[in-house]
């Protein structure tokens, strides 16, 4: 009791993450693991920006999104991994409590742009399959740049009163975080502090992310399903459902995650942990794959990229 009534966040200086709770053998499997994906995201995501970038044929408000899409997976994924695989090795497993403030801060700011940049894209499918006459009309350069500063304004707004609502707590109970990263609800878990009105305002603002973005996203295909059944030939209807299959792949696989995390008890710490990997690690490895092998414009430019270094070289 008596660290906890002595204890506050102004004292504390550091958190230890504990990450998974496995024999110390399997932390060298589990570091490599990490180390493998996390090769497979650089490489995937930096390969995706660098092809949108330098072929001219997908200069167009999808591949525009899905290049902000590959940018927001580094770099939250980023905020992750590196600090996971140097904890496999560390005896120590800590993080400076201006670490985990950053930590927290930056990935609740790019996993909320992601849900946005997310709708975007589900819009931009409805208006190429809907009003494909019109879409270069409205799908302007003006719209997809304001689309994406919204995404990344959202993201921000939200993040900022999270990350100071929730380092304000004391944190009396310990300094231990049952986590591989600083997240708010392992975080609560070490808190002496009322955590109503925080609880509240984290409610509060995952409704405000959650349901419209998937509200966007729903309406979107009902449409989309909707205006594609309604074309005569069976090929139309098949081209017209693969430029929308691996934005669904992606869009089930991270709520999914997201979901299952979050309505997982807390009784269940490791059920949370591994639902986490999903959208921290799996879907930025995730994305750049399915975007690639289901679209024939990216194979394309992958293809001419490589044959114009063959050519140099």
């Amino acid at each position: 009791m008596g660290d906890k009534e002595t204890c506050n966040h102004s004292e504390v200086t550091d958190f230890i993450l504990v990450g998974f709770r496995v024999r110390p053998e399997l932390h060298i499997l589990l570091f490599f693991l990490f180390l493998l994906v996390y090769a497979m995201i650089l490489l995937g995501n930096i390969g995706m920006m660098v092809i949108i970038m330098f072929d001219p044929r997908l200069n167009t408000p999808m591949y525009f999104f899905l290049g902000n899409l590959s940018f927001v997976d580094l770099f939250y994924s980023s905020v992750i991994a590196p600090k996971a695989m140097i904890n496999f090795w560390s005896e120590s497993k800590s993080i400076s409590y201006a670490g985990c403030v950053t930590q927290f801060f930056l990935f609740a700011l790019f996993i909320v742009t992601e849900g946005f940049l997310l709708a975007a894209m589900a819009y931009d499918r409805f208006i190429a399959i809907c009003n494909p006459l019109l879409y270069t009309v409205q799908m302007s350069t003006r719209l997809c740049v304001q689309l994406v500063a919204g995404s990344y304004f959202c993201g921000c707004i939200t993040s900022v009163p999270q990350t100071i609502m929730t380092f304000t707590l004391s944190f009396c109970a310990s300094r231990t975080i049952d986590h591989f990263y600083c997240d708010i609800r392992p975080l609560q878990r070490l808190s002496c502090s009322d955590l109503f009105t925080l609880k509240m305002v984290s409610f509060t603002f995952s409704g405000l992310i959650v349901f419209p973005t998937i509200i966007v996203i729903i309406v979107s295909y009902l449409y989309i399903v909707s205006t594609v059944l309604k074309i005569p030939s069976t090929k139309g209807r098949q081209k017209a459902f693969s430029t929308c299959s691996s934005h669904l792949g992606v869009v089930s696989v991270l709520y999914g995650a997201v979901f299952f995390m979050y309505l997982t008890p807390d009784t269940y710490p490791e059920l949370s942990k591994v639902a986490s990997l999903c959208y921290t690690l799996l879907t930025p490895m995730l994305n750049p794959l399915i975007y690639s092998l289901r679209n024939k414009d990216v194979k394309e430019a992958l293809y001419k990229l490589l044959e114009k270094k063959r050519t140099v070289l």
